[in-house]
C-alpha cells in the first residue's frame, strides 16, 4: 500500500475511534439529571450536586491516572493503552445502565476515570502521524470530531431518552465496545519501538510530569491557560442539563438537539476554521480569538432571557472551538517526538484537575442559586459568569506567554540545543535506540 494511502488510513482510523467514543459520552449527557431524579427521588438542584460529585470522581481518577497512561503509551505504544481504555469505558457504561443505586453509578466513573485516556492517547497519537508544522490542523480535525461527537451523541441520547433514561447508558456501551473493536481490527501502532523510552514512575504522576516537563519553560505557561480554559468549558456539559430544565424547562430532547446544535459549530470552527486561520493569522491571535468568544458566550447565556438569546450567544460560544487546536499545536512543537505521551498526559491531568473542580464548583453555585426560587439570591446563570470569569484569566495568561516566549515563531534547534535537526521532507531519520537514559531519549526530533 503507498505511503501515503497508509498515512490517510490510519488518519481516518484515528478520528473515527475519537467520533464514536465522544458519541458515547454525549449519549448520556440529556438523560443524566431525569436518571440521578429517578434514583434519588430529589430536585432538580439536588440531582445537580449529585451529578457534581460524579463528574469529580471521574476527573480525579484521571488526574491521578492520566500522566500514568500517558507514560505507559511512551513505554509500551499507543495501541494497546487506548484499547484498554475503550475497554474501560464499555464497563462503565454497563454499570450505570443497570444501577440500582446512586453508587453503582460512582463505581462506573471511577473506573471510567482510571482507564479515560483515549482523547490524550488519541492526541499524543495524532502527533506521532504528524510533522510539527501541520500539527495546529490535526489537532483541530481531532477537535472536530469531538465536536461531532457531541453533535451526534447528544440527539442520539435525547431521542433515546424518551425511552427511558436508561436506554441511552445500553447505546453507549455498545458504542464503545465497537469502538474497541474497530481499534482492535484496523488502528495500527504509531510509535515505533526504536522510539520508546522507560517507563519511569517518578515521571508518571501529575507532579513527575510537570517537573519532566519544566525544562521547557512555555509549556506550563500553556498548561496553565489550558488550565482556567478547561475549568470552564469542562463545567458546561455538567451544568447546562441542569439550567436549561431549570429556566427554559428543557426536555431530554431539546436539550440534546441544542447541544447538537453546538456541535455542528464547535466542529466546523475547529475542523474548517483553526488551520487556515492559524497559517494566516498565527497560532497566538487564533487562540485569542478562540478564548474571547468563549468569555462573551458564558457572560450571555448567564443573562439569556429567553431561548433564542441562548442560542445566540451558544453560536458565539463555537468560535471559542478556535482556542484547544491553537494552543496544542504550539504545545506540541515544544517538546521531542517520544515524550508526546508524556505532554498529553500532562494536558489530560491538568485538563482532569479542571475538571475535578469546575464542575463541582458550577453544581454548588448552581444548586445554592437555583435552590429557592423565591430567594433575593436566584440566579440560575450564577455558574456561567465564574466561567466567564475563569477564560479572562486564561486570555490574560496566554496573551503574557505568547508576548514573553514569542510563541508564534517556528522553533529551532536553539530552542532545545540537545535535539538534532528534523530532517528535510521524505528522508528518513536515524532513531535512537532504547536505552535507560529518558534524557537522551526524550529530547529526539
Amino acid at each position: 500500500m503507498p505511503s501515503a494511502t497508509r498515512s490517510r488510513l490510519t488518519l481516518t482510523c484515528i478520528l473515527i475511534t475519537v467520533l464514536l467514543d465522544m458519541i458515547g459520552v454525549g449519549i448520556i449527557v440529556p438523560v443524566l439529571p431525569e436518571l440521578l431524579e429517578d434514583l434519588t427521588g430529589g430536585s432538580v438542584a439536588d440531582a445537580a450536586v449529585i451529578g457534581g460529585y460524579l463528574v469529580f470522581a471521574y476527573a480525579f481518577m484521571q488526574f491521578v491516572f492520566s500522566p500514568v497512561l500517558g507514560n505507559l503509551s511512551d513505554r509500551f505504544g499507543r495501541r494497546p493503552v487506548l484499547l484498554l481504555s475503550l475497554l474501560g469505558l464499555t464497563f462503565d457504561y454497563l454499570m450505570m445502565s443497570i444501577a440500582p443505586f446512586v453508587w453503582y453509578l460512582f463505581i462506573g466513573r471511577i473506573i471510567a476515570g482510571i482507564a479515560g485516556a483515549a482523547l490524550a492517547t488519541a492526541t499524543a497519537y495524532m502527533a506521532d502521524i504528524t510533522p510539527p508544522h501541520k500539527r495546529t490542523h490535526r489537532f483541530g480535525l481531532i477537535g472536530a470530531a469531538f465536536g461531532l461527537g457531541f453533535i451526534i451523541g447528544p440527539v442520539i441520547g435525547g431521542e433515546l431518552g424518551e425511552l427511558g433514561p436508561r436506554v441511552p447508558f445500553y447505546a453507549a456501551a455498545a458504542l464503545a465496545f465497537a469502538n474497541f473493536l474497530f481499534g482492535l481490527l484496523v488502528l495500527p501502532e504509531s510509535l515505533p519501538k526504536a522510539s520508546r523510552r522507560k517507563f519511569d514512575i517518578r515521571r508518571a504522576n501529575p507532579l513527575g510530569a510537570v517537573v519532566a516537563l519544566r525544562q521547557y519553560s512555555s509549556v506550563l505557561w500553556l498548561l496553565a491557560v489550558l488550565f482556567f480554559l478547561q475549568l470552564a468549558t469542562q463545567a458546561l456539559p455538567t451544568i447546562f442539563s441542569y439550567f436549561t430544565v431549570e429556566v427554559f424547562s428543557f426536555s431530554s430532547s431539546n436539550i440534546g438537539r441544542t447541544l447538537g446544535a453546538f456541535g455542528i459549530g464547535f466542529a466546523f470552527s475547529q475542523a474548517v476554521l483553526a488551520g487556515p486561520l492559524s497559517k494566516g493569522l498565527g497560532e497566538p491571535a487564533v487562540g485569542i480569538i478562540g478564548l474571547a468568544a468563549a468569555a462573551i458566550a458564558f457572560a450571555g447565556i448567564a443573562f439569556s432571557a429567553d431561548v433564542y438569546q441562548l442560542y445566540l450567544f451558544i453560536a458565539v460560544g463555537t468560535v471559542s472551538g478556535l482556542a484547544p487546536p491553537a494552543i496544542n499545536g504550539l504545545l506540541s512543537r515544544q517538546v521531542p517526538d517520544n515524550s508526546q505521551g508524556e505532554l498529553q498526559g500532562a494536558v489530560n491531568a491538568a485538563s482532569s484537575l479542571a475538571t475535578i473542580i469546575g464542575p463541582l464548583a458550577a453544581t454548588q453555585i448552581f444548586s445554592y442559586y437555583s435552590a429557592a426560587p423565591s430567594s433575593g439570591h436566584y440566579f440560575p446563570g450564577a455558574p456561567f459568569i465564574a466561567c466567564g470569569i475563569a477564560v479572562v484569566i486564561a486570555v490574560l495568561i496566554f496573551a503574557i506567554a505568547s508576548f514573553r516566549f514569542e510563541l508564534g515563531r517556528r522553533p529551532s534547534v536553539a530552542d532545545h540545543p540537545h535535539v538534532p535537526e528534523m530532517p528535510p521532507p521524505g528522508q528518513v531519520r536515524n532513531a535512537p535506540l532504547e536505552t535507560g537514559n529518558d534524557d537522551d531519549n526524550s529530547r529526539r526530533y
